[in-house]
């Protein structure tokens, strides 16, 4: 049995698995920074940096990338074509990079709280943003 979703629902679940990775991320940036000692302002202006560069300079671009591209697909998709092979390939990349840096303790733990806060955000407002497209094409 072959599952099938519209476009429509592509865009809910591309929104969906964009928040919950950001949830996740966020989740280890909130206990990181209760446990960093350096003054929260310095880190909130950090973490708003990050979150700025990603958002505008990447996770913008592939929000345009990947909604043209659902656009242009047919009625009937695999649930899992929110992402073409290279943006799974980016994703798996990533993610193995985030363990290992946090097993093996290769940066500190006070970047890890700013970085991952602010590329949090910047995820969970790209998934947002799927949401809201999802919302508009009814």
């Amino acid at each position: 049995m072959r599952w099938r979703v519209s476009r429509r629902t592509l865009l809910l679940i591309a929104g969906l698995v964009w928040i919950i990775a950001g949830a996740n991320i966020l989740r280890i940036g909130i206990i990181t920074w209760v446990d960093d000692q350096r003054e929260w302002l310095f880190k909130t202006g950090e973490a708003i940096v990050v979150f700025l560069l990603f958002f505008s300079l990447i996770f913008r671009r592939l929000y345009n990338k990947h909604t043209a591209r659902i656009g242009q697909k047919a009625d009937r998709n695999c649930p899992f074509s929110f992402f073409d092979v290279k943006g799974w390939l980016i994703m798996g990349f990533m993610i193995t990079l985030g363990i290992l840096v946090r097993k093996l303790h290769l940066l500190p733990t006070s970047f890890i709280a700013v970085f991952y806060t602010g590329l949090s955000s910047a995820l969970i407002l790209t998934g947002i943003l799927f949401l809201v497209l999802w919302q508009k094409t009814k």
